[in-house]
């Protein structure tokens, strides 16, 4: 992995990247930092990218089209799912690969700490991948339709039972580890070099052919949600700190399917984010303001019963 504190500093000439290593103010971790940075500085997304957005964004409106001409019912998940198996493997970078695959890890253990934090405990479908064959199980359907049923199973038990997610003084973080997956382990072929978001522009209309109407804008609309576990999280807190740098919201108002590809990679990085800040509360590196303000409001109903 390319160690970007070793970039020369020239202040006349000063490297983005380096900057953006070194820059703390974005919550990822360092090892997750430099596997983003060197495939958003590959070569591939400098010079690919460029064609590809508009190609894929085209087929987008090509199959849109197409579409309506064939029956609602067209679908071909597992051919799907093996198309993107096996072109992963084969073209793409081991860096977004491996952040590929960390996120079905993030995002399981994002909505299982939510779950075990709400007021009626609420359970949810981990998805697990160890390789990229494990794609092949229809994995990127199974993770739009956990959203969804994790978010609809869990306010209607809210609803049920009269309560609502609020501040949990000591909040359970056991469910949150750092994946065992490993970046040396991903496919290194010579054709493997195509960056993430290259990667994501071209699967997205390839997804949008195989899969029913339905199927794909239900994918496109759970992008919309990222805000909405921002905010689950941030009311177990008590930290608005978790709603940083999210750019997928309104969840109420759907966007248009042409920049699906651009907004899954806000997606990935907006759920690296909330981990991280999750990992760093569970260690004690950052203090709680759930608790802090348990603390407080302790302190403050004792000197009220005093004064009594």
């Amino acid at each position: 992995m390319t160690d970007f504190r070793d970039i020369p500093h020239d202040e006349r000439d000063p490297s983005p990247w380096l900057a953006l290593y070194l820059d703390d103010s974005t919550p990822v971790p360092d090892h997750v930092k430099a596997a983003w940075l060197k495939d958003s500085s590959s070569r591939s997304r400098q010079f690919l990218l460029p064609f590809l957005r508009p190609l894929a964004r085209t087929s987008i409106i090509l199959i849109q089209i197409l579409k309506v001409l064939l029956p609602k019912t067209w679908a071909h998940s597992r051919l799907l799912h093996r198309t993107l198996a096996f072109s992963m493997n084969r073209f793409v970078s081991p860096e977004a690969n491996w952040l590929i695959m960390r996120h079905f890890h993030l995002g399981s253990q994002i909505l299982a700490f939510i779950g075990g934090n709400a007021p009626t405990k609420v359970a949810t479908n981990p998805l697990e991948p160890e390789s990229i064959d494990d794609i092949k199980d229809e994995l990127f359907l199974k993770h739009d339709l956990n959203l969804f049923n994790f978010v609809i199973r869990l306010n209607k038990t809210l609803r049920s039972h009269g309560q609502h997610i609020g501040p949990v003084p000591e909040p359970d973080f056991a469910m949150l580890r750092e994946p065992p997956l490993r970046l040396e382990d991903m496919p290194r072929g010579a054709f493997n070099i195509l960056d993430l978001q290259s990667a994501i522009e071209v699967y997205t209309p390839v997804y949008q052919l195989l899969l029913t109407d339905n199927d794909f804008w239900r994918a496109s609309n759970s992008l919309q949600l990222d805000e909405t576990v921002a905010i689950y999280a941030a009311k177990i807190l008590s930290s608005p700190e978790h709603l940083v740098m999210l750019n997928n919201k309104h969840p109420l108002v759907p966007l248009s399917t042409l920049r699906a590809g651009h907004r899954l990679v806000l997606h990935g990085l907006s759920t690296e984010m909330l981990h991280c800040l999750l990992m760093r509360m569970a260690s004690g590196e950052t203090p709680l303001p759930s608790r802090e303000i348990a603390k407080v409001k302790q302190a403050t109903d004792r000197v009220m019963e005093h004064r009594d």
